[in-house]
């Protein structure tokens, strides 16, 4: 591994090249923090997905492109003066400290639910009016039922044992089945969402990353329906053309590979 100073050094690279290129790329001169917006969601999404691959050298490298697009935010910043990569670093360092006074301080914890806790009654005191600011209102649905339930859980509004959250998940599920036999498409979705906040939270306890869970699903039925759609090439037969059950024997094939 690197030291320090290579690391520095690195680091160091990386502002220069972003000056020059400011200065001299007709695209990158163009670039502001709205047109950079879209392409940093995506290359956040490409970095989760090389997380849940475990492709490291892919992580390592979607990692730059994050950095790159934090150094690019900064270098815009200073050009109104508003701020540097330096006020970035040292205003999160400064967070940092604040948010840990069991190591910067004198706060004892015992464990990490303590952490969080105080985590949560620090940003109140720091003027949020809500635990609920920190949650971004863009956050895809099931990303954000997480975030609320740990945010509102850090200040201790949370069930107390699995079994209770497992008890809600089946309440919901007779309650979305009432509304389905009613036929009422409103109410049923609304039961719906009900059901999946529920399962969410019940994820939570036990220790489950409900988006990690469903995109590793998501992953895993891919491989194996496009199994099945090259499985139907190699006998010269459209799947639109296949009975489910011709389908299923390749779908059975996929599973066991």
């Amino acid at each position: 591994m690197n030291s320090r100073a290579q690391q520095l050094k690195a680091f160091d690279r990386l502002l220069t090249i972003m000056d020059e290129l400011r200065e001299q790329c007709p695209w990158d001169k163009k670039q502001t923090m709205e047109t950079l917006r879209h392409l940093t969601i995506e290359e956040t999404y490409e970095l989760g997905d090389a997380i849940l691959d475990k492709d490291l050298e892919e992580v390592k490298k979607e990692l730059g492109d994050v950095l790159l697009h934090i150094v690019f935010y900064s270098k815009i910043g200073s050009e109104t003066n508003d701020f540097d990569i330096a006020d970035v670093c040292n205003g999160i360092c400064e967070k940092l400290i604040n948010r840990h006074p069991h190591i910067y301080s004198d706060v004892k914890v015992e464990n990490e639910d303590d952490v969080k806790r105080n985590w949560e009654n620090l940003k109140l005191k720091e003027g949020k009016t809500s635990v609920l600011e920190g949650v971004p209102n863009s956050l895809p649905a099931l990303v954000k039922a997480n975030r609320i339930q740990e945010k509102v859980a850090g200040v201790g509004f949370d069930w107390e044992k699995p079994e209770q959250v497992w008890e809600k998940v089946e309440e919901e599920l007779s309650e979305f089945k009432v509304e389905v036999e009613k036929g009422d498409n409103n109410a049923m979705e609304s039961e719906f969402g009900d059901i999946l906040f529920s399962m969410v939270n019940y994820a939570r306890f036990l220790n489950i990353n409900p988006e990690n869970a469903l995109e590793r699903t998501n992953k895993k039925f891919t491989k194996r329906f496009q199994y099945l759609e090259e499985k139907a090439k190699s006998i010269n037969k459209p799947l639109k053309d296949m009975t489910l059950a011709e389908m299923d024997v390749f779908w059975e094939e996929a599973k066991s590979l």
